[in-house]
């Protein structure tokens, strides 16, 4: 192999992966790599107990056998909607009356202009606070379409509870990926922290790093046959959780872009609100924006995406409170609520 076909074959390899999961992981995107690791680095002074402990709870979680099992079982039942095997889950309609008398019972919720999602299929663009969004929108959205969630594996599967509820209800397509919380602790094991060392390598050694091409591959074909029968997806483009009220933790992902441009599907921004400190009886708010409409493509060309991420991201933005004040008084069941879903 001469130099210009090796260069060839590392610039498809890394294209792949942009491709697949730019805007779906927060590892693997290229172009924001660096600036991840440099902001996650600046958490090296602020592991606290409780992140450290969480580090533990998910490479345990890595290593599990039930969890791997399930994370194997359900993509593979997914892909088989390739072939029009139909996939077991709950109706849409019990979803839903599940999910809303589980959110109802600890929270006040508000919801926005719902009539903006339309009965297609359609891509929901959402700003991400708190390991709760998913089920509160599942709680809210329209029964039609049958939406599906691209969620982290590890946390929607590292509780027994949660693998039991998930496995009746489906609808969740697990993600592999390594978290900002174990970057920070291997960071933080090459700064010097004796006590971190062992964590780090175990890190290293058990937790996927969510660039398995296989698997991304496999995730892309999933996504773009849900959409292509009828149904909808749930995405944050942020690629990660965020670390306060009325903010996105930018630049955006492209993931959602192109699974739109590529599905010819329209994009409906979703504002959450509240979702990032929970306590009982919070008013939590869903506002949903305008359907963005973009010309389909097979292959999206950079600059069409860059264009279209542009008017995603200002149409997120238009839609966050720009004062946003957390409320004051008693919390009541704050440390509960805000740990019950790690």
């Amino acid at each position: 192999m001469n130099s210009k076909e090796a260069f060839i074959k590392i610039y498809s390899r890394e294209s792949v992966k942009e491709d697949l999961a730019d805007g779906v992981t927060s590892e693997v995107d290229t172009d924001s790599k660096s600036s991840h690791q440099q902001e996650d680095s600046t958490q090296l002074q602020t592991l606290t107990a409780a992140s450290i402990k969480r580090v533990k709870e998910g490479v345990a979680a890595a290593s599990d056998r039930a969890v791997r099992q399930i994370i194997e079982e359900t993509l593979n039942r997914l892909e088989a909607i390739n072939q029009g095997d139909s996939e077991p889950r709950a109706n849409s309609g019990l979803r839903r009356v599940v999910m809303r008398s589980l959110i109802h019972s600890f929270f006040k919720v508000r919801v926005e202009h719902l009539e903006r999602i339309p009965q297609q299929p359609a891509i929901l663009a959402v700003n991400h606070l708190h390991h709760i969004d998913p089920l509160l929108l599942l709680a809210e959205l329209p029964t039609q379409p049958h939406y599906y969630i691209l969620g982290d594996a590890r946390t929607l599967y590292n509780k027994w509870w949660k693998r039991f509820i998930l496995g009746f209800a489906g609808g969740v397509i697990p993600l592999e990926r390594v978290w900002k919380e174990e970057v920070a602790v291997m960071e933080a094991a090459k700064a010097g922290r004796q006590d971190l060392v062992e964590l780090a390598t175990a890190i290293k050694q058990t937790v996927p790093t969510g660039e398995n091409i296989h698997t991304l591959r496999q995730i892309d074909r999933i996504i773009l046959a849900i959409l292509a029968r009828g149904d909808g997806m749930i995405l944050f483009p942020e690629g990660r959780l965020g670390t306060a009220e009325g903010k996105l933790h930018l630049p955006l992902k492209r993931g959602t872009l192109i699974y739109a441009l590529r599905a010819g599907v329209p994009i409906i921004p979703v504002a959450l609100i509240g979702t990032h400190d929970l306590y009982l009886g919070k008013e939590l708010t869903i506002r949903v924006g305008e359907p963005l409409h973009f010309a389909q493509t097979t292959r999206p060309k950079r600059q069409e995406v860059v264009v279209a991420l542009e008017t995603l991201q200002d149409a997120m933005l238009a839609l966050l409170p720009t004062n946003y004040q957390e409320p004051t008084g008693a919390k009541l069941l704050s440390s509960f609520l805000n740990h019950m879903l790690w």
